[in-house]
């Protein structure tokens, strides 16, 4: 995520303090091996299985695992009509795959004669991930998405003056406030509980899930989501467990008496 999103070197914005020009197009690719074991699982069955599977970093979109073809269950995909055209891959041909008396339309998807440009894609395939059951990095099952290399998540104690208002209700005030900086997103604030006023809060039903931070819960009011509260992060985001944090795009987060962002 952070080659190709945002200011990242292969964004279709790189940042201007830099001593270099990449010379190229403008849609960049970078394929290069993803350093651990993957599974995929659908209908009961390991479709693919592979420590050999490689990450092509793509401009203005999230990685994608590729792999090889030799790793992935031949006897569970059969080819169909479907093809799309990408003018930087290729023609993309997409087989269905069955498992367990279940079907999961144009799954999989390959470059078979891919463009000059990227011939190493030629032999491997990819997933579509919401088609599969289930994803293991080694044994672990991941959610949302593998998780990139080059993205990280920091959490850090800080004593700046939060204070979050929705029109002219003050929602939270807080000095003690958590820094949370992840790759390629700007810095959110996560608030102690205990300087929300969560009275003025109510749970709803939306869910997001972060391969990074974990299953995120939300609260709002008047049927909006304003804030967010991740119970149960996983290890790398462990600190900002229970806080809440607010959307700066719903809500008005001050921060030491400035706008956020």
């Amino acid at each position: 995520m952070s080659l190709t999103i945002s200011d990242g070197p292969l964004s279709r914005r790189a940042p201007d303090t830099t001593n270099y020009t990449i010379s190229g197009p403008a849609h960049n690719l970078l394929m290069h091996p993803f350093p651990r074991r993957v599974r995929a699982e659908f209908g009961g069955e390991t479709v693919a299985d592979s420590t050999r599977g490689m990450l092509l970093h793509e401009t203005g979109l999230l990685p994608q695992l590729y792999f090889p073809e030799e790793d992935i269950r031949a006897d569970l995909l059969e080819p169909t009509e479907h093809t799309t055209h990408c003018p930087f891959k290729g023609d993309a041909s997409y087989r269905t795959a069955r498992a367990g008396g279940r079907v999961a339309e144009n799954a999989v998807w390959s470059y078979p004669q891919p463009t000059a440009e990227a011939p190493w894609l030629a032999g491997y395939a990819a997933f579509y991930w919401d088609s599969m059951d289930a994803w293991w990095d080694e044994d672990e099952q991941v959610h949302g998405h593998l998780r990139d290399p080059y993205h990280r998540v920091d959490a850090r104690v800080s004593s700046r003056h939060v204070r979050v208002l929705d029109g002219d209700q003050l929602l939270a005030d807080s000095d003690r406030p958590l820094l949370l900086s992840e790759t390629g997103l700007p810095n959110r604030f996560y608030l102690p509980r205990a300087d929300v006023r969560i009275e003025l809060l109510k749970p709803t039903e939306t869910e997001s899930v972060c391969p990074y931070k974990g299953t995120a819960t939300y609260v709002g009011r008047d049927g909006q989501d304003l804030a967010w509260i991740y119970e149960r992060p996983l290890e790398d985001a462990t600190k900002i467990a229970g806080h809440v944090c607010f959307d700066p795009g719903k809500v008005r987060v001050e921060v030491d008496g400035a706008l956020a962002s």
